[in-house]
């Protein structure tokens, strides 16, 4: 997975009931896009530092939805 400042990441609930969430990368901390990032969610606006899993989508900035 690579991912770049601005990009959206997309992470798929895993459990019914569970909805998805968007986080917008804020600082690759990482070599050449690789994780991990630190993010904030769209959501709820905290912080966290995360290393996505399969059940996460790169949405790359200026992308069409």
């Amino acid at each position: 997975m690579q991912a770049s400042v601005g990009d959206e990441l997309l992470v798929h609930g895993r459990t019914v009931g569970q909805h998805d969430r968007t986080a917008r990368v804020l600082e690759v901390k990482g070599e050449n896009g690789a994780p991990p990032y630190k993010v904030k969610f769209d959501d709820d606006g905290h912080e966290a530092l995360m290393s996505p899993g399969p059940d996460t989508v790169v949405r790359h900035h200026g992308e069409r939805r």
